[in-house]
């Protein structure tokens, strides 16, 4: 059998597809399976060795988008028009997915009810499957249509991202004696003051040996966790924004805990099974927390639901993080207290 699962939204997105595509191949281990995600998503996905192919979509993103994009779709559509699969799952909720699950060839072809669903769509679609996006975790609704199709176990396993022992990085640390802080993140309303992170790796090097800084290839990402590791010399590193989605994996394996935003390294932390304190401000908690790890979330109000949190401006959710709430958080994590954050 060939499968195409069709998720063409974030890195962070595309690991928590990799539950579904675990639980596919166990049930189907002779099966073929495909994924087809946005350029830059790929590599996120070379951790899970269920997956045969990865094909690449340009990002929507016009900012992202390269001369020949267009081309390059016509020729991404075609290769599935000439490919048969036995099953295609879209799994984006919008109009480009579905475009390319319709350009593939196969007999089964499913989606989700969503809102940008509309009537003109459903000839097209086998099945659709009807779980509300914003009641379950991400991976759920990920793992519905296809469990409702394949007839797979109830619950999605773990996150799926093997370490290959290829760690380079010559970063004096030993393991388990060391945390992985990731501070930076896209997304501006996510962010937490750099200030803070100075003050949470002050107070935190009281119990914890050591902290990897970790951080994309983004030049001023690299230049301000310089910063921030030449305030604790010794103590503090920075990847310099050289340690690739496997190398990263690797040191989270070794940690003790990890400390982040919500970003796809904190998704990678949950897959390497790394203890995870996770900020979150205006993202919705219930959909993307950490999954199947032991995590605590700080959030700005717990008390506050969901649709509480939505009502206050989004730019200072973040800013109602203290500082000592999140210590208090990775103690907890190191395992030297049981302070409710």
């Amino acid at each position: 059998m060939r499968f195409l699962f069709i998720k063409l939204r974030h890195i962070g997105d595309s690991l928590l597809l990799t539950p579904t595509i675990v639980a596919t191949k166990r049930k189907f281990p002779d099966s073929e399976i495909w994924v087809l995600v946005r350029n830059s998503c790929d590599s996120i996905l070379n951790g899970c060795p269920e997956i045969d192919r990865v094909l690449c979509t340009a990002n929507p993103d016009s900012a992202h988008r390269r001369h020949g994009d267009i081309l390059s779709d016509l020729k991404l559509a075609t290769t599935l028009r000439m490919t048969s699969f036995d099953y295609v799952f879209e799994l984006t909720d919008n109009n480009r997915a579905r475009l390319f699950a319709i350009a593939a060839r196969t007999k089964n072809r499913c989606t989700n009810e969503h809102r940008t669903l509309k009537w003109f769509w459903r000839p097209f679609f086998h099945r659709i499957c009807t779980i509300k996006r914003y009641s379950h975790h991400q991976v759920i609704r990920d793992y519905t249509s296809p469990r409702e199709a394949l007839e797979l176990p109830p619950d999605p396993p773990n996150l799926r991202f093997e370490a290959k022992k290829t760690l380079a990085l010559g970063l004096p640390v030993k393991s388990r004696a060391f945390a992985v802080f990731h501070c930076h993140t896209r997304w501006e309303r996510k962010s937490w003051p750099m200030e803070r992170w100075e003050q949470l790796l002050s107070s935190v090097l009281d119990f914890t040996p050591a902290v990897v800084i970790s951080c994309g290839p983004d030049p001023e990402e690299i230049a301000s966790t310089r910063t921030l590791a030449a305030k604790f010399p010794g103590k503090v590193f920075s990847t310099e924004g050289r340690a690739s989605w496997t190398q990263l994996a690797e040191l989270l394996h070794e940690a003790s805990y990890f400390v982040g935003v919500d970003t796809a390294a904190m998704h990678l932390a949950a897959a390497a099974g790394c203890p995870t304190v996770c900020l979150f401000g205006p993202s919705p908690a219930f959909e993307y927390h950490p999954w199947q790890v032991k995590h605590w979330m700080i959030r700005p109000q717990d008390w506050l639901s969901e649709d509480d949190v939505k009502k206050i401006p989004r730019d200072s959710l973040m800013m109602q993080i203290s500082v000592d709430r999140v210590v208090a958080g990775c103690r907890d994590a190191a395992g030297l207290s049981s302070t409710k954050v």
